[in-house]
């Protein structure tokens, strides 16, 4: 018995000094200064494309069947609806528009996956240890993205992380107004990440969509700003959200707790399972 415990002490003992020894072999200085908190830079909005407005002046290269889906969106928007909005229900922004930090993210690097955690989202696994994609992944609002660290200067350091992602489900949209993705979720997002060389506390989001909703490759670029002194708070979607789906149809939850329509002349909704008194 003494010999048998023995041995087992001795293999954890091992096993725990081959793990301190790959800690302590893992080199951060050859890796880009990602660490930290990042915004998006004061006065830029949450539009996809961040030079142009949300809406409309986006402009984007959607094909005729998906134009008429966002204008369907943004007509339901101004008449008092949500449109194409699915984050109302606290469902995942998913990718790409995760990228658009509508709250702020910190990136986590180790030689085999580099982590970006969210503060409402849950964290998005990038895999930078050669592995490809696999075959009957579960898909994702995030996708399963599969990073290359680039040295693109020859000094000897990383300075660039090149991601492609896929494997989604939705529905997805690259912004609040509702501008949509293909409902076949087949989407390909490439990314390629990088500080700025005059000024390390921005970083570069190059990224461009290939999707069967658009007429064409749309790149964008997202600027994000190190934060010098960061303040982290919980946040919880579903934490005092009055947005109520029934059907498919938005409604509002009161202050005094009562169901409210949220467009003008907004038929209640079905209540074919609920016994109906007789007043």
């Amino acid at each position: 018995m003494f010999c048998r415990i023995s041995t087992g002490v001795m293999a954890f003992g091992a096993g725990l000094l081959l793990m301190l020894c790959g800690a302590a072999a893992f080199d951060d200085s050859i890796y880009p200064a990602f660490n930290g908190q990042w915004r998006r830079p004061p006065g830029v909005g949450i539009g996809w494309d961040e030079t142009k407005p949300r809406g409309r002046p986006q402009n984007p290269p959607l094909t005729a069947e998906y134009q008429k889906i966002w204008e369907a969106s943004m007509a339901d928007q101004e008449a008092g609806g949500q449109g194409n909005d699915t984050r109302v229900t606290c469902v995942s922004n998913g990718m790409p528009r995760l990228m658009t930090i509508i709250r702020p993210l910190e990136f986590f690097i180790y030689p085999w996956i580099t982590l970006v955690v969210y503060e409402n989202n849950i964290p998005r696994r990038i895999y930078t240890d050669g592995r490809d994609f696999p075959k009957n992944e579960e898909p994702s609002y995030a996708g399963y993205s599969i990073g290359h660290w680039l040295d693109t200067d020859g000094d000897g350091k990383y300075d660039e992380l090149d991601v492609e992602t896929r494997d989604f489900k939705g529905p997805r949209n690259y912004e609040d107004s509702g501008l949509p993705l293909h409902f076949d979720n087949e989407s390909v997002i490439k990314e390629r990440l990088f500080l700025d060389k005059q000024n390390p506390d921005i970083l570069h989001n190059e990224i461009t969509t290939y999707d069967h909703a658009l007429t064409r490759p749309w790149t964008v670029t997202k600027n994000y700003q190190r934060v010098k002194n960061p303040e982290w708070h919980e946040d919880l979607c579903s934490e005092s959200n009055n947005h109520v789906i029934v059907g498919k149809d938005d409604y509002f939850l009161s202050g005094d707790g009562y169901l409210m329509p949220t467009k003008k002349g907004q038929a209640p909704p079905d209540l074919r399972y609920f016994k109906q008194t007789q007043k």
